[in-house]
């Protein structure tokens, strides 16, 4: 069903209500506890009660809010990163052969989503919604991190950003029909990268992973000195090293494999919530018992 022609506008406050119901609070409140109160008190601010019947599942509740939210103009950050999820992590790789990091910081930056494979790629979402005020700031801080630097952007930001990026940034479209498409190829420059940046990014012991690796012999020191140790070792990688060091040891240790048999069980709409909000596995039953459940029970969950 095409949700988005029955409704002609939404009010700033059903909007928000819309887009919320995609947020952590409600996915881990249904993990947890096989419920959310914050989806029941959601899903009545929103417009979508009079589009289904009170037998459907809640997981056709989200598909109907996900319909909306495509809408150009309505489109919410969540939207172009599923678009990332499904054209890219499970469209050109797969969960066995990368890995997705999301708000991944970066310096003072939180990157949106980054996708390891064979290289390191950040891709930045600029929607209708947002400014591009900070967006020199937030290029300059990933590519002293990523081989390959994106920018994916609605319509009206487009021409401004291929202006703002430098040369080896790519930019990309999310287009009306939801299919990204290529402004500008992203170069990959792994040799451009800081090995600084990339130590104060990641974790101590990733730190320490990827200097085994490169065969790097880390002492054995008391914990409060480990870090400065570490990032006196790391720096004096060289890019490549560091880059690709942070690449393998990445796909390990935010390896998101153990999730796919979640995501099978789940409805499109959801499948990148439940790769971007960290669940433990034991809740993964609980969530899929409650996205199945009729919406008549679980508006009773407020």
């Amino acid at each position: 069903m095409t949700y988005n022609k029955k409704i002609s506008d939404l009010a700033s406050g059903q909007l928000a209500a819309v887009a919320r119901l995609f947020s952590s609070g409600v996915l881990r409140e249904m993990a947890r506890r096989g419920q959310s109160a914050l989806f029941a008190r959601l899903a009545v601010q929103s417009p979508l009660l009079n589009l289904l019947s009170a037998s459907e599942p809640v997981s056709s509740f989200f598909d109907a809010a996900f319909s909306i939210l495509k809408r150009e103009g309505y489109r919410h950050e969540y939207i172009y990163k599923a678009a990332l999820t499904h054209n890219v992590l499970l469209g050109q790789h797969s969960l066995h052969t990368a890995s997705m990091l999301n708000e991944f910081r970066v310096g003072e930056c939180k990157a949106d989503i980054a996708i390891l494979n064979g290289t390191a790629t950040v891709y930045e979402v600029k929607s209708e919604r947002d400014s591009l005020k900070r967006l020199e700031r937030q290029l300059a801080a990933y590519r002293q991190v990523f081989a390959k630097v994106y920018v994916i952007a609605a319509e009206n930001h487009i021409e401004a950003v291929l202006r703002m990026a430098p040369a080896d940034v790519g930019v990309l479209h999310l287009n009306s029909r939801h299919h990204i498409s290529k402004k500008r190829e992203a170069l990959d420059r792994p040799e451009r990268t800081s090995p600084a940046a990339i130590f104060d990014s990641i974790r101590t012991e990733e730190a320490r992973l990827i200097l085994l690796s490169h065969g790097v012999s880390v002492p054995a020191v008391p914990n409060t000195v480990l870090n400065s140790v570490l990032r006196q070792l790391f720096v004096k990688l060289d890019a490549l090293q560091a880059h690709h060091g942070m690449v393998q040891v990445l796909k390990r240790t935010r390896n998101l494999l153990p999730l796919s048999d979640l995501v099978a069980q789940l409805p499109d709409s959801l499948q990148t919530a439940a790769l971007l909000v960290p669940l433990r596995k034991a809740d993964h039953t609980r969530l899929v018992a409650a996205v199945n459940t009729r919406l008549e029970e679980a508006l009773k969950w407020g």
